[in-house]
């Protein structure tokens, strides 16, 4: 960066992409810090598992100096993808090829757990690099390119770069965008099995390594092979985004979304149904939201966003980690940049990524709507046939 004094950079948000920009960042001797509203970095479940694309996941580990790293915690054998039909039989199984750490392993897209992930990132950053407990509520613009962060316990940061990688709900998006996530008109209800090839064998098996899904008329069931022998399992449905209150449901009575559920899924593999009735976790709605594509923003200096707060899509890209790491490598790498200035390196970050984000958040929208739609299954297996 062209500049006398070292820029004050903020990142809002330790989720994969702004852990990603800060430890590129630090890499080079550019210090960074990490504001980020949970308590500590345990203080909730970090979700599921991510399979790591080796020209976006993949490549912004390689930036980060942690791809080695990575590859050694991987689960090549986790690229497994199966559908079944709404019977419970097997109709396509694609298993990876035999491969191992290293370069075989590169090649693929294998899978970490999201937990694991974000762990092997923050283990990396100096020390004080994140600062827990920090709630964003707003962003005050002070002098050109200059921004003072309110945060909700009282605390304020003044920042030449706030980099919003806040989520979904991204309150630095607010300063840049009116935009906000629209509804897809699919929910995840997520539950769980635990020490699932004890305790589950049956589901386990029909699990398989990776991925098991059974997709079919508006509704279907994805399950998620994670380390320690737990298995995710979203339970999806194209329904109103009050589905639950329409029916009078309580989310807190699992008995009552149990029943529900199985209501939903009348006729569907008694297998397949065992996902919803042998649950270990409980269940916890999840609608789906997406920005409108294509989402973009006029360059303001001082702000600037990456990965969900950017450009949420649904999960039916596979790329929306992916997408946030490379988006923090990216950034970071034009800041390090040292013939240009600050607020030239965001111009720079913003003409690679909007045009990038865009395309994978229209393939996104494309996947969602074929893999919950009338004739979902024919869809997916065609799919499913012609990219294996």
């Amino acid at each position: 960066m062209n500049a006398t004094t070292p820029p004050r950079i903020a990142i809002i948000g330790a989720g994969p992409g702004g852990l990603t920009c800060a430890r590129v960042l630090q890499r080079h001797g550019i210090a960074a810090t990490v504001h980020d509203q949970d308590a500590s970095r345990s203080a909730r479940d970090q979700g599921g598992t991510l399979d790591m694309h080796p020209d976006s996941g993949q490549e912004a580990l390689r930036e980060a100096g942690l791809l080695d790293e990575f590859l050694a915690w991987a689960r090549p054998e986790g690229q497994q993808m199966r559908l079944a039909g709404r019977d419970g039989r097997v109709l396509f199984d694609a298993v990876p090829p035999e491969s191992g750490a290293g370069a075989e392993a590169r090649d693929g897209n294998p899978e970490i757990d999201r937990g694991r992930l974000r762990g092997l990132l923050l283990d990396s950053l100096e020390p004080g690099t994140v600062r827990w407990g920090h709630k964003l509520t707003h962003v005050e613009p002070l002098t050109e390119g200059v921004h003072r962060l309110h945060f909700a316990d009282g605390a304020t940061v003044e920042a030449d770069l706030v980099v919003g990688a806040d989520g979904a709900w991204s309150k630095v998006r607010r300063r840049l965008s009116d935009a906000t996530p629209v509804y897809t008109g699919v929910t995840f209800v997520e539950t769980g099995l635990d020490d699932a090839d004890t305790r589950h064998p049956a589901l386990a098996a029909l699990t398989g390594e990776g991925t098991l899904m059974a997709l079919d008329d508006n509704r279907g069931f994805i399950a998620q092979r994670n380390s320690h022998h737990h298995i995710r399992v979203y339970v999806g449905m194209r329904t109103d985004e009050d589905w639950h209150r329409s029916a009078g449901l309580d989310l807190a009575d699992e008995g009552a979304v149990r029943d529900a559920l199985l209501k939903e899924f009348t006729g569907w593999g008694a297998n397949l149904l065992r996902f919803i009735t042998d649950s270990d976790t409980g269940y916890t709605n999840r609608p789906l939201y997406a920005l409108p594509v294509p989402h973009t923003w006029q360059h303001t200096p001082g702000l600037t966003l990456l990965g969900d707060a950017a450009h949420l899509m649904s999960p039916f890209s596979g790329m929306g980690a992916n997408l946030a790491m490379l988006d923090g490598a990216d950034l970071a790498r034009a800041l390090i940049d040292g013939t240009t200035t600050t607020d030239d390196a965001v111009r720079a970050y913003e003409a690679l990524m909007l045009p990038r984000s865009a395309a994978a958040a229209e393939g996104a929208a494309e996947g969602i709507a074929g893999a919950f739609a009338p004739d979902s299954a024919a869809q997916v297996l065609a799919h499913m046939t012609q990219n294996h």
